[in-house]
C-alpha cells in the first residue's frame, strides 16, 4: 500500500463529495512583501497600514488575490494534481478581510461533473471556501478543472453542470467601509468613480516579463503542488513540453499592471468569472487592459466598477482585439478576468 498521495482522477469525483484540504497556512507580513516583490502589486490599500486604517480597515490587509492563491493552493493535491488545465472561475466573494496573523484553511464541495467525449478526461466543478482561525468565511469561489481519468474503462458519471450566476451582485456584499478620507495623491490617481464610463477601455501601458525562478517561487509561496508548474524532468509533466506558469501568477501581474489607470480601484470585492485563455511561459511579457463593463453606487463614499481585465503576452494591447474574425480568443490572449472593484466616489 503506497503512502504517497497520487491525487484524485476524474472517476474519483462525485457530486456532493466534500474535501477538507491539508496544511493550514498562517499568512504573515513576509508573505505580503514576497507577493509584492513577485507581482509588482502597488495599490495603496495593500501597501500602507496608515492608508488602510484611514479607509475602514483594522490594519494592513492581505490582498484578496494573495488570500485566493493561498486557498487555491490548498486544493491542488486533492482536486487538480492530475489536471490537464484549470478552465475557469465564477461567483467569487470575500466576506471578511484577511490580516497578517490569520490562519487560512480550505474546504471544497464537488458541485458538478462531466466526462469529455474523448473518454480520457472530464471536467470537475467545485465550490471552495476559505476560513480563518475563527471559522469565519474569508472567501468563496467556484472553479472548474479538466482532470485526467486514471482508469479509462471507468463508466462515465451522470452529467451535472451547476447553474452559476453571470455576475455577483455588488449590492449584496454588505460592503461597509468608508472612503470619505481617501487621499488621491497617496493612492496615485485623481480619477474616482465618476471619471469612468461604461464601455471605456483603459490600456495599462506597462509590461512585465516573467522569469522561470519568479513564477516557481510565486507558486511555492501558495504551496501549489501542480506538476505542470515545477516538474520539467523529461518534459513529461506539461503537454507543452515545458513548465507552465500558474494562471494565478498571470491574474496577479495583470491586476498589478492595472494600477496604471485604475489606482483608485484598489479593492477587489468579487470575482464574476475568469478564463485562462492561453498559456504563459518563462520569458513571456505580460501586458493588460481593462474594459469598464458596469458601475454601481454602494454608498455615499464608495462605488463599484465591473472590470474586464484582459492580459496578452508579447503584444501591445493599445489596438488589440480580444477575439479574432472566427469569434475565438485572439492569439496571445492569456487571461479574461471579470471582477468588481470598490472605488471612492
Amino acid at each position: 500500500m503506497t503512502k504517497s498521495n497520487p491525487g484524485h482522477f476524474f472517476e474519483d469525483f462525485y457530486v456532493g463529495m466534500t474535501l477538507r484540504h491539508a496544511t493550514p497556512l498562517t499568512v504573515s507580513t513576509g508573505d505580503i512583501s514576497l507577493y509584492r516583490a513577485l507581482t509588482g502589486a502597488r495599490h495603496a490599500l495593500y501597501s500602507a497600514a496608515t492608508f488602510a486604517t484611514a479607509n475602514g480597515y483594522e490594519g494592513l490587509p492581505v490582498d484578496p488575490l494573495l488570500a485566493f492563491h493561498v486557498v487555491f493552493g490548498k486544493t491542488v493535491p486533492d482536486i487538480s494534481l492530475n489536471a490537464v488545465a484549470n478552465l475557469g472561475y465564477a461567483d467569487g466573494t470575500f466576506p471578511v478581510p484577511v490580516y497578517p496573523g490569520d490562519t487560512l484553511t480550505a474546504v471544497s464541495e464537488v458541485i458538478g461533473v462531466k466526462q469529455n467525449s474523448n473518454g480520457k478526461t472530464g471536467v470537475v466543478y467545485v465550490r471552495t471556501k476559505g476560513f480563518n482561525q475563527r471559522g469565519e468565511e474569508a472567501l468563496s469561489y467556484v472553479r472548474w478543472v479538466m482532470v485526467n481519468k486514471g482508469n479509462l474503462d471507468a463508466p462515465a458519471p451522470e452529467t451535472v453542470i451547476p447553474d452559476l450566476p453571470q455576475s455577483v451582485d455588488p449590492k449584496g456584499l454588505n460592503f461597509n467601509r468608508n472612503y470619505a478620507d481617501w487621499d488621491t495623491v497617496l493612492a496615485g490617481s485623481e480619477h474616482k468613480f465618476d471619471a469612468f464610463e461604461i464601455g471605456e477601455k483603459i490600456n495599462h501601458v506597462d509590461g512585465m516579463t516573467v522569469e522561470e525562478a519568479e513564477h516557481q517561487i510565486a507558486t511555492r509561496l501558495y504551496q501549489n503542488t501542480a506538476k505542470v508548474h515545477f516538474d520539467g524532468h523529461g518534459q513529461k509533466a506539461s503537454r507543452f513540453g515545458k513548465r507552465l506558469i500558474y494562471g494565478g501568477v498571470v491574474i496577479s501581474i495583470a491586476r498589478a499592471l492595472s494600477f496604471n489607470g485604475l489606482a483608485n480601484a484598489a479593492e477587489l470585492i468579487a470575482i464574476n468569472g475568469g478564463t485562462h485563455t492561453g498559456p504563459l511561459f518563462a520569458g513571456d511579457t505580460v501586458y493588460a487592459w481593462s474594459d469598464v463593463l458596469d458601475k454601481v453606487e454602494l454608498s455615499d463614499t464608495v462605488g463599484a466598477l465591473r472590470l474586464r481585465l484582459v492580459a496578452v503576452k508579447d503584444q501591445d494591447p493599445a489596438d488589440f482585439a480580444l477575439r479574432g474574425p472566427d469569434g475565438k480568443y485572439a492569439p496571445g490572449v492569456c487571461l479574461d478576468f471579470d471582477y468588481w472593484a470598490a472605488i471612492p466616489r
